[in-house]
């Protein structure tokens, strides 16, 4: 069987002398002319949505500003926007979308190859955001990290790992994400590790599956539907993004969020440059803004995303939330998208003949 996970991440902070050779300041003028007098040109963005008015306020706005540019925003989610530009059927400059999707867009030459000198900022993240899909293509912007919500309140013996989802106790209290959201084929590697498989088993980890099936209330598809069983105590616990845990802890103060000591996996958000894109060089701008320390610092310390710039220094409290430091990275897994990508259809076919029939 392949080998689909390249491993716990490797973490290196860059030297003061690597640092050197780029800085990170964001220039002031830039060759797509944005520091130039005039009508802005227009930066197209495809995103989520989410915290839209942190971002038009933070990240977008000081940008137009600096480089006499109006962003203009597409919102939705990962699947159709992403199909939106396949189709070609949009101005869309540059794009962000999980690892997941972002691979789809790479194998179906939706994206154009980026000038890695043009962002030296690039020099001042880890390096497992740097290139997640290939030099060619871009960086994460944010990693975020997938472990286990739970509540002790009714869970009365701690969770510390991901074979204890398929505990007694937590039996007819569990949640867990459905094959074909993004972090679907997570848990079934979760399942494959908890078989005892050091690589990807396949047969292993559907098996696994079978045997947690019958303590699952329900297999999730969106966060929402994750938060509000667990405000209610439908569920007691189950494996969720870090990054959804405040909305948790909202109505239930007492919920814990745990990296299993086996690690979590890195949700990789990532932003690239639209084939075809007549404003390139601005994108490119736009990407080493992102990266900047003072942006993702702001992103950070709002907890709207964790920060990848190795020079954004939290408290305790500010990172409360937020994946962060050198002892959550160094334990995270990641997925090869590739081979996820590959195998998508066979699993969703297979989960549905053996899991939720």
């Amino acid at each position: 069987m392949k080998k689909w996970l390249t491993g716990v991440l490797s973490f290196s902070m860059i030297s003061m002398a690597l640092a050197g050779c780029g800085s990170s300041e964001q220039p002031k003028d830039n060759a797509a002319g944005g520091a130039a007098k005039g009508e802005p040109q227009k930066l197209v963005i495809s995103t989520w949505g989410f915290s839209e008015d942190f971002f038009r306020k933070e990240v977008y706005e000081p940008f137009e500003k600096e480089h006499n540019v109006k962003i203009v925003l597409e919102i939705g989610n990962n699947a159709e926007r992403l199909n939106k530009i396949r189709q070609g059927s949009s101005d869309v400059d540059l794009i962000y979308l999980s690892d997941y999707y972002a691979q789809q867009g790479i194998e179906s030459g939706a994206f154009e190859k980026i000038d890695r000198s043009r962002i030296p900022n690039l020099n001042e993240i880890y390096d497992i955001a740097k290139a997640p899909l290939g030099e060619d293509y871009g960086p994460a912007y944010t990693i975020g990290q997938f472990g286990i919500a739970y509540n002790p309140n009714v869970i009365k013996t701690e969770i510390k790992s991901w074979k204890d989802l398929w505990s007694p106790e937590v039996a007819g209290k569990l949640t867990l994400p459905n094959i074909t959201s993004t972090t679907g084929p997570m848990i079934l590697d979760a399942a494959s590790q908890v078989a005892g498989s050091k690589e990807f088993n396949e047969d292993q980890a559907f098996a696994k599956m079978k045997e947690a099936n019958k303590g699952v209330v329900k297999y999730y598809d969106k966060t929402s539907e994750y938060v509000n069983m667990f405000s209610q105590e439908e569920i007691a616990a189950g494996p969720i993004m870090e990054m959804y845990f405040k909305d948790i802890q909202a109505a239930v103060p007492e919920a814990k969020f745990v990296t299993p000591e086996e690690g979590g996996y890195a949700v990789m958000n990532t932003v690239n440059i639209v084939k075809g894109s007549k404003n390139k060089e601005l994108a490119e701008d736009f990407i080493n803004w992102q990266l900047s320390k003072d942006v993702q610092e702001k992103t950070a310390k709002a907890k709207v995303d964790s920060p990848v710039n190795t020079g954004v220094k939290l408290t305790d409290e500010e990172a409360k939330g937020v994946t962060y430091g050198e002892e959550t990275i160094n334990k995270l897994h990641k997925l090869d998208m590739k081979f996820v990508n590959e195998h998508t259809k066979a699993w969703i076919d297979r989960w549905n003949r053996e899991i939720t029939q």
